[in-house]
């Protein structure tokens, strides 16, 4: 009987001991409740004592967690549908506001979670429009979110630690018309471009014809002067053979006449023999034959 009794303590001081600790992980965060009523939050890891009966432990994951929302319809500026499918990464920032706001219920928080970015996002694609949508910079729409989200969150005790758009499509109804729009304005974009390009053809071709006339003009100029100064070079020293021996010099310029004359077997000249002409084939001097 004794060994009975001994055995019951220790049974129920062991079972005493199990009911008042308990034990809080790294990846964990706890709160204790006393019936009901918050006593101390955001426990950290290590073993913990409470009153047995009266007091109770939630625990919580402290880790970053996934929410993962289905693809959901917003509307652009241009009232057109777009389908956005996104996730957050979120984490438990104030254990106690968290327990207040949502009992410590995960699937409560996650839907007003989504809620607040789905607010968020109809907020930011009403901005946009389906273009700036589809092909703008994602980070123009998740910084400004991620900083409204926030805000909203808080009061969850909850902190968003990134947000991210894993697809933006179109709803089958309207991306016919918004491809077409979208290349219509990409043909706008390259007439532009190859107008353009043919303006700055036309500068380039002219430009190049005015340099073309001022440098064949110059070249012009510069060969008449080159040819002018030529001949009276060649004039000149004519002038000063023919000062030298005017006879010679008559004689071969007249040599140069018959030779010019005569170059074909058919040419006929009608003269009078005693012309100026042919005074070299009457006389050797070159004197006028006497009347």
């Amino acid at each position: 009987m004794k060994f009975k009794i001994i055995a019951a303590v220790v049974a129920a001081v062991v079972l005493l001991l199990f009911l008042s600790t308990y034990t809080v992980r790294q990846d964990q965060r706890a709160i204790l409740l006393k019936l009901g009523e918050v006593q101390q939050s955001d426990i950290k890891p290590g073993l913990h004592f409470k009153l047995p009966l009266i007091e109770n432990v939630r625990k919580f994951d402290a880790r970053i967690l996934t929410m993962d929302s289905q693809p959901e319809r917003f509307l652009t500026s241009e009232k057109k549908n777009v389908m956005v499918d996104f996730f957050v990464k979120w984490r438990i920032a104030n254990l106690d506001q968290y327990y207040r706001s949502t009992r410590g219920d995960e699937q409560r928080a996650l839907l007003r979670l989504s809620q607040i970015m789905k607010d968020g996002l109809r907020s930011e694609f009403g901005k946009l429009t389906i273009q700036e949508a589809v092909s703008g910079e994602r980070s123009k729409i998740l910084g400004p979110l991620e900083v409204e989200a926030n805000k909203a969150a808080k009061e969850l005790g909850i902190r968003i630690v990134d947000v991210r758009l894993k697809r933006i499509d179109l709803p089958s109804e309207v991306a016919s018309s918004v491809y077409q729009r979208m290349e219509a304005e990409r043909a706008r974009v390259a007439a532009d471009f190859r107008a353009r390009g043919k303006e700055a053809g036309e500068r380039i071709r002219a430009n190049a014809d005015r340099e073309r006339t001022v440098i064949l003009a110059n070249a012009y100029r510069k060969s008449q002067i080159l040819r002018g100064e030529g001949d009276a070079k060649a004039a000149e020293i004519y002038a000063k053979a023919y000062e030298k021996d005017p006879s010679f010099y008559a004689f071969y310029r007249s040599l140069d006449a018959y030779r010019q004359s005569f170059s074909g077997k058919n040419d006929v000249l009608l003269l009078e023999p005693n012309s100026q002409f042919f005074r070299f084939f009457n006389n050797a001097q070159g004197s006028a034959p006497a009347k």
